[in-house]
């Protein structure tokens, strides 16, 4: 079953814990000096925050597959979708090494689809090179 991720960077991280610990009742499962993030059941969702950004506010939007089947299922779809898709394999990023797709919804968001294979101990050395600066995007 797959899970939606939001990523929203923010100015104050301590601030932005305190909020969505009150709203989502419940602490990260991952929290670090610049980043933080809640795997919800109710919703269903992968929730992080960051001040890794320029300017707060979304980052991007993705889907976490639970298998690689999953994610080259999601992959397939953005290929008839006709529009750029970017492969990242083995991308280091938000304290996760991961395979990804990288592609640009019609308004200009970005979107992560992405299989979690492991942690890292930093968020990673992966850039932002996406036209919309999201968050460890590759040059697409």
């Amino acid at each position: 079953m797959k899970r939606l991720h939001v990523h929203v960077a923010v100015h104050d991280l301590q601030q932005s814990i305190r909020f969505y610990s009150a709203l989502f009742a419940a602490e990260p499962v991952v929290k670090k000096h610049d980043y933080a993030k809640w795997m919800l059941e109710d919703p269903r969702v992968n929730f992080a925050i960051s001040t890794r950004s320029a300017k707060a506010g979304l980052d991007h939007l993705g889907i976490q597959a639970e298998s690689d089947d999953e994610l080259e299922e999601i992959g397939s779809r953005l290929a008839q979708a006709d529009v750029a898709v970017t492969p990242q394999k083995g991308a280091s990023c938000c304290y996760a090494k991961s395979d990804k797709y990288w592609t640009v919804d019609p308004q200009g968001i970005a979107w992560e689809s992405f299989h979690t294979l492991d942690s890292v101990p930093m968020y990673g050395k992966d850039t932002r090179e996406l036209a919309t600066a999201a968050c460890c995007a590759p040059a697409m």
